[in-house]
């Protein structure tokens, strides 16, 4: 059986500790690319606090339903994808 050491982990550790930490701004970039736009309210007022992504404006979940042909899927579930994307690629 061959063992792995704590010289391998370690740096391993390190890069997922990197990964985690750096998802949730690009999350929410990816979030607020999604977003549509018209008058750039929806944007600007999507806001990142602790690790939850807040769309502070009155029709957030109108459109993250679909409601507007610049986004038919939302923004919630290509961000989802986006991020589920990201975990499939740290390997």
């Amino acid at each position: 059986m061959r063992r792995i050491g704590p010289d391998k982990i370690n740096p391993r550790l390190r890069q997922i500790e990197r990964f985690l930490d750096r998802l949730p701004g690009e999350m929410h970039d990816e979030f607020v690319k999604q977003t549509p736009i018209r008058t750039g309210n929806a944007k600007k007022s999507t806001e990142l606090k602790r690790n939850e992504i807040q769309g502070n404006y009155a029709y957030a979940n109108r459109l993250n339903k679909g409601w507007s042909s610049q986004a038919p899927q939302g923004m919630t579930d290509p961000t989802v994808e986006f991020a589920r994307t990201k975990l499939r690629g740290l390997k």
